[in-house]
């Protein structure tokens, strides 16, 4: 018995994290006089494709802690499709710590709930070392991470008042005393067309 359903409105994709499920199902109930009525759901995941978004601009920022590191770091765009890749360089402008090595992390954050009930949840979903050693000033270190190979969704804001998912990029600077210095700029993903 073939069926359709015409101009459905499926608004937001489907989501599966840490404390939150989004889901779509079709429900199918055979009503029957003579006997029990028969029932059967099936799960069906929606992507829903965007187009990228107009004036993708750089991010640029400074960063650093008086008389002892001061560095700029920039990002070709702030918006990236979920196959896209992050470019973009550090410089060091100011070098008085001895770091033993940098690394970027991409990191997501859910919330849900609302009001006092909100519970905040973040993962780190990528590591990738981008400096071995201590870099002396006036040194560049150019970045270059493919999103492709982790599990990302785009950016969910505030759907329904009930959750959020948001995702960062962190940058993380360790010294030989192991202490960690690190930014984080948040990022917006989408799924492209």
């Amino acid at each position: 018995m073939p069926f359709e359903f015409n101009a459905v409105e499926m608004q937001y994709e489907s989501y599966a994290g840490i404390h939150v499920q989004l889901r779509y199902l079709l429900r199918v109930t055979i009503t029957r006089n003579y006997a029990v009525n028969i029932v059967k759901e099936r799960h069906f995941w929606v992507e829903n494709p965007s187009t990228t978004p107009e004036g993708l601009t750089p991010i640029k920022m400074e960063v650093g802690i008086e008389d002892c590191l001061h560095i700029e770091f920039e990002y070709n765009k702030g918006h990236y499709h979920l196959k896209d890749v992050v470019v973009g360089k550090i410089y060091f402008m100011l070098v008085r710590i001895r770091l033993k090595h940098m690394e970027l992390e991409i990191r997501k954050r859910e919330t849900c709930g609302s009001g006092t009930h909100t519970h905040n949840e973040s993962e780190t979903l990528a590591k990738y070392e981008i400096m071995d050693g201590a870099p002396v000033r006036g040194e560049s270190i150019p970045i270059r991470l493919f999103l492709s190979p982790y599990q990302l969704t785009p950016t969910y804001k505030n759907i329904n008042n009930k959750f959020s998912v948001r995702y960062f990029i962190n940058l993380v600077l360790v010294d030989e005393e192991d202490r960690r210095y690190f930014k984080q700029q948040e990022i917006t993903l989408y799924r492209e067309t």
